[in-house]
């Protein structure tokens, strides 16, 4: 059984994604452990205590510094003893301690096509603002795994959206998340869980 920690800065759609997938067999031999938020007002905290699931806040506004946040996010992500951590919406630079403890064994799901509107600045609506800025006809979501980089990590699964004419950033978003992120975020979780995926590298 896969042991997932999520973390998670918002609403938390990708993490309902997750359950409802573990919910109807789509995710198959995982489990979410524990739900984990920078911000103590995330509804994805309420998703998780609704279920059962551990819901903690690691703020850094509650530390001096941001290494002493670092020191206590990777310490309450350990207490869970992890096989997989996923960033589903999290808008906080993970520690490079962290990454170098869990190496290829952490993923993030990011609403563009890497490496089109990727990196440093682009996150949320910003992602969908800049496609339609740039005019592009096809958009979409990737799940890859984490590395020191921004979006830079090995690609697992990528899924296209077409943007269609009279969108705004909203309705692309909205778009993008019910017909890529939702999909290929619980796939890539029930390939790591099966074996079809390989930590580290494609299927």
């Amino acid at each position: 059984m896969l042991n997932i920690v999520v973390l998670v800065s918002g609403g938390g759609t990708n993490l309902q994604a997750i359950l409802d997938a573990i919910d109807n067999g789509n995710i198959r031999n995982a489990r979410v452990e524990a739900v984990i938020s920078n911000n103590a007002g995330a509804y994805a905290l309420e998703r998780a205590r609704s279920r059962g699931i551990n819901a903690l806040c690691v703020s850094p506004k509650s530390f001096e510094d941001r290494e002493a946040f670092n020191r206590a996010l990777l310490e309450t992500v350990d207490g869970f003893a992890p096989d997989l951590i996923v960033l589903a919406g999290f808008l906080v630079t993970i520690p490079p301690a962290m990454i170098q403890k869990y190496r290829n064994r952490i993923i993030n799901v990011h609403p563009s096509l890497i490496p089109s509107f990727c990196g440093v600045g682009y996150y949320g609506l910003k992602v969908h603002e800049a496609a339609l800025k740039r005019g592009v006809k096809v958009t979409g979501a990737t799940v890859h795994f984490v590395d020191e980089g921004v979006d830079s990590g090995p690609i697992i699964l990528q899924k296209a959206v077409d943007v269609l004419p009279g969108d705004d950033a909203k309705t692309l978003q909205r778009r993008v998340m019910e017909q890529a992120e939702w999909v290929i975020l619980p796939k890539a979780i029930d390939g790591i869980a099966n074996g079809e995926i390989e930590m580290g590298g494609r299927e």
